[in-house]
């Protein structure tokens, strides 16, 4: 199988937009070569047509240096190419084995050999050190063990050329460490790596040369030992952010508490208590499965509450469903945008006023949707989302737009928001968007809404947030104010087996 691939001059137009340019770049056997780019810059593209779901408008892709063509993925596969999409290829419905040799089960005669499917399967898992069997089924697994099936398909097919698509944004310390030790070992087998991700200590730690986009077009290569993160940042968003957290502009929180949770339980959350004032942004900070989420759909009504109690501006309130608590002037941006968030195949427009049907309403079950568009065109001018139309299909937008498009849903003039929850709301964005959604943030807190930060970033949370708590195994076992918080004291309480006391005065 191919060891180098190149592209030479691809292209790639869609009606109205020219998202790839004139792209040159080649990944050789034996190294690492970051994609890297804003939200939008051509990245996403150009995976989909090395992997064969896409088709180039010009130029050629090059295997050991002879022009090839992939006219589906079945051919990108057989030409010895794996693409590990941020979005999981998974069938939810079968077993962890089943997804792994999808399409190519071992047989006896006729039959499928279900034992070495087992056994196959198992020596995988063994090697990547993951505590989950063979047959589960992959609808049940976190998110995080998801992923790693993601993973663990590419690498059992043995591909030659293997293209990461922001693989660590849903996974844990640990399990980056043991994805990172499976790089090494496939770098080392000679094989050619290309690995998107925002995170800049990802790519200085993993890669060994970088491929810039902008706007679809291919900006620079540099070679990562030789290149500062200032400079690497400016090439992607053709400025200088500088310090991206001193240079936000803060409020001080207010004496009223719009929020206090007191000893809540759930199925996976164990006497949690914390308060929220006004204006003030507090963060959940903790490793993947900590309970984070599971507080945060507590509050929210989209999980069943088994005892403590929730105030809102120091009255108890008992929602049965997600809608009381938007009522009450909660809202959750969800961890999983795409699945949980927003409906994907409606419009910016669509997706903007779905809290505020009932301020639409015209009699006879007609709708106004020029009040939509009236709240969707607000929106992409508060969140500077990039659209030629509030009417775009919201599927059709980068990550870092659909975000904004959920920021744009609960902050419109028509929604009361106290409380705004935000659970993982940078994952897979690039660092000039996050700086723009940090600022956002604070410019919210300013206005006197109460935040919910969430994140597994812990620069973000430290640096964010005014008042951090942090959980493992769905209790809080420490907390303190961001001025005392480092990464080293976050993650003692993070990996406690202990708590200290975390509740609502220790901080």
């Amino acid at each position: 199988m191919a060891k180098t691939l190149e592209f030479k001059g691809i292209g790639k137009s869609y009606p109205g937009v020219r998202a790839l340019d004139d792209i040159n770049f080649k990944a050789e056997g034996g190294k690492v070569l970051a994609l890297l780019g804003e939200n939008g810059a051509g990245k996403s593209t150009l995976l989909k047509i090395l992997s064969g779901d896409q088709q180039a408008s010009e130029g050629e892709i090059y295997l050991d240096g002879q022009a090839t063509a992939f006219h589906s993925p079945h051919d990108a596969q057989n030409a010895g190419i794996s693409v590990i999409y941020q979005e999981r290829q998974l069938m939810p419905s079968l077993s962890v084995m089943e997804n792994l040799f999808a399409g190519a089960l071992p047989r006896k005669g006729f039959l499928v050999d279900k034992k070495a499917l087992f056994d196959e399967t198992a020596k995988i898992i063994r090697e990547f050190g993951l505590d989950i069997r063979p047959d589960e089924i992959v609808g049940r697994l976190s998110i995080a063990n998801q992923q790693m099936v993601e993973i663990m398909k590419a690498y059992r097919r043995d591909s030659d050329i293997i293209a990461y698509d922001e693989p660590t944004a849903p996974l844990s310390e640990k399990e980056i460490e043991l994805m990172f030790r499976v790089i090494e070992k496939q770098k080392a087998a000679g094989k050619a790596i290309i690995y998107v991700s925002h995170r800049m200590n990802e790519i200085f730690r993993i890669t060994d040369e970088i491929v810039v986009l902008k706007d679809g077009k291919q900006v620079t290569t540099l070679q990562t030992k030789e290149t500062a993160e200032g400079e690497l940042i400016k090439a992607m968003v053709g400025r200088d952010i500088g310090d991206t957290y001193a240079n936000l502009r803060r409020n001080t929180p207010r004496e009223e508490v719009v929020l206090e949770v007191k000893n809540l339980c759930t199925p996976k959350v164990k006497n949690v208590s914390f308060k929220i004032h006004k204006g003030e942004i507090v963060g959940l900070a903790g490793l993947v499965g900590a309970g984070r989420t599971e507080v945060a759909r507590a509050i929210f009504a989209a999980d069943p509450i088994s005892s403590g109690e929730i105030l809102m501006e120091g009255k108890p309130v008992h929602f049965h469903t997600p809608r009381e608590a938007i009522d009450a002037g909660i809202a959750l941006c969800p961890e999983d945008r795409k699945e949980q968030g927003l409906v994907m195949y409606r419009s910016i427009s669509d997706n903007v006023a779905m809290p505020v049907v009932s301020y639409m309403k015209k009699g006879l079950g007609f709708v106004d949707k020029s009040v939509a568009t009236d709240l969707a065109e607000k929106a992409v001018t508060t969140y500077a989302i990039k659209t030629p139309s509030v009417f775009k299909i919201v599927a059709e937008l980068s990550g870092g737009n659909q975000q904004k498009v959920i920021l744009g849903r609960w902050t419109s003039e028509k929604v009361t928001t106290k409380l705004l929850i935000l659970d993982e709301p940078t994952k897979g964005i690039d660092v000039g968007t996050k700086a723009e959604i940090y600022q956002k943030v604070c410019d919210l807190a300013s206005q006197g809404i109460a935040v919910l930060f969430i994140s597994s970033e812990l620069t973000e949370v430290i640096n964010l947030a005014d008042t951090i708590y942090v959980m493992r195994g769905g209790s809080i076992t420490g907390s303190m104010k961001r001025e005392d918080a480092t990464e080293e004291n976050v993650l003692t309480y993070a990996m406690a087996d202990f708590v200290d006391g975390g509740k609502e005065g220790t901080a």
